[in-house]
């Protein structure tokens, strides 16, 4: 049972934000992915919350939230602060409730999640690019509403938002034909985890919720170390719909008693994923949007004969985002490596390295040399692709053997940031 000091998320609560929710909010399809069933051995089922109408699930609880407050509160109007998705929902809720709104989203945010909000709220809306992370945009943002007066819309930790999350748990389990065991949630601030585990708790207690979080920006998981939320001193924006330094203090209290488990996941399989994803099922997701499923091969033993449901939270992404993405799922395959490589100064040397030291399936995709007349051997820069990562030691072994081996770059961070 949950502790009382929880119940602030009560379950009447979000029925009542279910029928708010009604014409707003899309019921979105919950359905079986074949592909991932087979693979696993077990019923994988995806709640498709990339197909909500600004296209994530935050649109819930941000009408949710607004909805609740009164015509006099709204006419001071509302500020929020977000990566993307909660701003895209506050456009929608202020463009459909005619409410004026300014939101603040960090400098890095991806430009079609900037345009999507402009899109979404029109008129009523009032974007402010601030900060390098969320976290410094919503601070930001609560000194801006704290000048003006305004209604701050927190993107996770306040009842009414979780409550509005939370009608996509109470959707899984009217959609299910058969009892869930395993439910994976994406988890940023977790308001959505938060909502979810709120209704299962109560509804379907013997379902496993596993809350999944980019391993970069694990503020849930440090939270759980530590007893209460810390702040993540360094996270990486990659995966922004989750990159949040610390997990909110009512959804840590929501979720530190119900989840099963927190499962932390590298930037390159959530890469791997987006890209399996477009190409086996022309599903489109933005990075948080892939947590759920990349959480699947940990839990491979698991899951197998089991009923799984992957909440895939959004999906707008960037399309100039994709070449970043594909080289970090191949960087994280084994399948593309970076070396330094010096070359004698004279003619024919290159011919040496393409015949004698590539294999048959090796493919340079990426060479920078520049020649220096003071020297007998120039250094070079040489990205290459392989077929399969069992070829990486035969490579190396005779790039030493023929002495064009200088040095090996995808362990050098600092070095790879400036070749990414």
């Amino acid at each position: 049972m949950m502790k009382e000091k929880t119940d602030s998320v009560v379950l009447e609560n979000i029925y009542k934000a279910a029928v708010r929710l009604k014409d707003v909010s899309v019921q979105t399809p919950l359905s079986v992915n074949n592909n991932l069933s087979a693979v696993y051995e077990a019923n994988i089922q995806f709640k498709r919350e990339d197909l909500q109408r600004v296209r994530s699930y935050k649109i819930r609880g941000a009408y949710n939230k607004m909805a609740t407050l009164s015509k006099e509160t709204l006419s001071r109007g509302v500020v929020c602060a977000s990566a993307g998705n909660h701003a895209q929902g506050v456009a929608f809720a202020c463009n459909t409730m005619k409410v004026k709104g300014t939101i603040f989203m960090p400098l890095p945010t991806p430009g079609q999640k900037l345009e999507q909000v402009k899109m979404f709220g029109g008129e009523y809306v009032e974007v402010v690019l601030y900060g390098d992370t969320f976290d410094e945009a919503k601070d930001a943002a609560l000194k801006f509403c704290s000048d003006h007066e305004g209604v701050f819309i927190h993107p996770f930790d306040d009842p009414a938002i979780i409550e509005g999350q939370a009608t996509v748990g109470l959707e899984i389990l009217a959609q299910s034909d058969e009892p869930i065991d395993y439910l994976f949630v994406p988890v940023g601030g977790g308001g959505l985890a938060a909502g979810v585990c709120s209704v299962f708790n109560r509804l379907s207690p013997d379902t496993k919720v596993i809350g999944v979080e980019p391993s970069t920006a694990a503020s849930l998981q440090k939270a759980m170390e530590k007893g209460e939320p810390v702040l993540v001193e360094k996270i990486s924006r990659f995966v922004d719909g989750a990159a949040v330094q610390k997990v909110g203090d009512l959804t840590f209290e929501i979720c530190k008693d119900i989840l099963y488990d927190v499962a932390t996941i590298e930037e390159g399989m959530v890469c791997g994923t987006i890209l399996s994803l477009y190409n086996k099922d022309a599903i489109v997701v933005e990075p948080a949007g892939a947590l759920s499923v990349s959480a699947l091969e940990k839990y491979k033993d698991e899951i197998k004969g089991k009923n799984v449901v992957c909440v895939i939270s959004g999906s707008n992404n960037d399309i100039t985002r994709m070449e970043e993405i594909k080289e970090k799922a191949l960087l994280y395959a084994g399948l593309k490596h970076y070396f330094l490589v010096k070359f004698p100064q004279r003619p024919g040397a290159l011919k040496t390295f393409v015949i004698d030291v590539l294999g048959p399936d090796d493919d340079i995709t990426y060479f920078e040399y520049t020649q220096k007349n003071s020297k007998e051997k120039g250094i070079a820069v040489v990205g290459i692709a392989l077929k399969k990562n069992e070829d990486f030691d035969p490579l190396l072994y005779k790039m030493k053997k023929y002495d064009f081996f200088v040095n090996y770059l995808n362990n050098d961070p600092s070095l790879m940031n400036l070749l990414i």
